[in-house]
């Protein structure tokens, strides 16, 4: 599918053109405006030709795009700067994924490829048709650009907020000392563990996010003076995009040390619960040892044996086997090992 926008009076108009159109047809003359915005979403070969043709550029397919080398994913080509960053998808649905999003900025004209609809894409594009939504004030493709990656990162800071909080329910649930069954907390702490698994990945993929925007902001603040002239406007958000990014970056190192500390502890509760369960089972070994001796004395089958013939030798058996289950019982009592 393939979307164009113009920008007019500050905010942005969707264009619909045909893939018919002739490269050189140049801005149809109803047209108020020029194309500054192509967004290729799942393109067809047509729609990546059109394109193509338009601009003089080479659309990247999804295999280029899903390349991890930093030459592939941030490189000059036709006169235009192709930057390729992770983007976050489905944060909600608890099975988030990682889709690659490409920029391409030649001249006042920007493109992106993605196979994948980010909401962050159709927020910003909902509040850029508005009257003044864009806050812009000058139709540059590359001042979109920042636009987009703003609401990523305002997309990310908002998983990341949510996550802190899911993760603090998590750890109220680790410390929680309301469960009393040993078996029970022990099923409980299993499943938590799941959970923190699930948040660590989570998290992973948001760190995995943030470096490529990143590496995307801090490449094109780099060719200001070299490659071409960045206005202020551009600089300053920049800058305060890669501020952003860091910090959302410290976040989530903040909240991965914190996913560890919980994996730990939960681990460790288990240990505790297990270590539990076999100190009982030594201790009735220990106490049950001394009557079952004496219980095997007096089942041999010797034909003169003291106390065989005694009346009172049965009752006097009992009560030593329950005097040697006691002594011990009160000895691990009195030393606090139960």
């Amino acid at each position: 599918m393939l979307r164009v926008h113009a920008y007019h009076l500050d905010r942005l108009v969707p264009v619909v053109v045909s893939l018919s159109e002739s490269p050189d047809a140049g801005v149809p003359a109803e047209q108020a405006s020029p194309i500054i915005w192509y967004d290729l979403i799942t393109p067809t070969p047509e729609e990546e030709r059109f394109v193509g043709e338009r601009l003089g550029i080479t659309v990247p397919t999804i295999d280029e795009m899903e390349d991890i080398e930093l030459s592939a994913r941030l490189y000059q080509e036709d006169g235009a700067e192709f930057m390729t960053m992770t983007v976050l998808t489905r944060p909600d649905a608890g099975t988030p994924r990682k889709v690659p999003v490409t920029f391409i900025v030649k001249g006042q004209v920007l493109v992106t490829v993605r196979h994948a609809e980010p909401r962050p894409f159709d927020a910003y594009l909902a509040r850029a048709r508005k009257p003044n939504g864009t806050g812009l004030h000058s139709g540059y493709g590359e001042l979109i650009m920042t636009g987009l990656i703003e609401a990523v990162i305002d997309r990310m800071a908002d998983t990341l907020e949510r996550l802190g909080t899911e993760i603090d329910g998590i750890s109220q649930e680790v410390f929680s000392a309301k469960r009393t069954k040993a078996n029970k907390k022990t099923r409980d702490l299993q499943e938590l563990i799941r959970e923190v698994g699930t948040k660590g990945e989570f998290i992973t993929v948001v760190r995995e996010s943030l470096v490529s925007v990143s590496r995307v902001v801090a490449y094109y603040s780099a060719l200001d003076g070299v490659d071409r002239k960045l206005s202020k406007e551009l600089r300053q958000r920049l800058k305060l995009l890669q501020r952003d990014a860091t910090s959302l970056g410290d976040h989530s190192a903040f909240l991965s040390g914190k996913i560890n500390f919980l994996l730990d502890a939960t681990l460790g509760l288990i240990n505790l619960e297990q270590n539990q369960i076999i100190k009982i089972f030594s201790v009735a070994s220990v106490v049950f040892l001394p009557p079952t001796l004496v219980a095997s004395v007096y089942g041999m089958n010797f034909a003169y044996q003291p106390e065989l013939q005694w009346h009172y030798g049965y009752h006097a058996a009992l009560c030593l086997m329950i005097v040697s289950m006691i002594m011990p019982y009160l000895y691990f009592k009195r030393r606090g090992w139960l």
